[in-house]
């Protein structure tokens, strides 16, 4: 399924996962880490998920123990943290977030980037970030 910011559907019938499933997991991520509650956060990652930033191979953080360790820093450096979704575009278990991010490391300038999600089996396996 195409789901378009109007509200618009297409289902192309060939994904392995809903789009509903994809997106659910993407949202219950990003309200985690909004809260920053890292376990509720690292629950929706697989074990064997991979962060990287789009066109490096070398990953920010792989599997769950890497997960805790970065995003747990990040969360104990960043009291203030928050992203807020500007849009998100969804095709079968991929998920596409504009967002802004405030606060993080006590930065007064917001960060803007691109998250593209891989959901697999209900979980995110892979996440790829573009970052300005």
């Amino acid at each position: 399924m195409i789901l378009f910011a109007s509200g618009i559907s297409l289902n192309m019938g060939y994904a392995q996962i809903t789009s509903d499933t994809a997106v659910e997991v993407v949202q219950k991520q990003l309200e985690a880490y909004n809260a920053k509650n890292l376990e509720a956060f690292v629950a929706v990652f697989h074990p064997e998920a991979a962060l990287y930033n789009l066109g490096s191979d070398k990953p920010i953080a792989k599997g769950k123990a890497e997960l805790m360790e970065v995003y747990g820093r990040l969360f104990e450096q960043s009291p203030n943290l928050r992203s807020d979704v500007v849009s998100r575009t969804v095709i079968g278990s991929k998920v596409m977030d504009y967002e802004v991010i405030t606060g993080r490391n006590n930065q007064s300038e917001p960060m803007y980037l691109v998250a593209i999600y891989e959901v697999e089996a209900g979980l995110i396996r892979r996440c790829y970030f573009v970052r300005k």
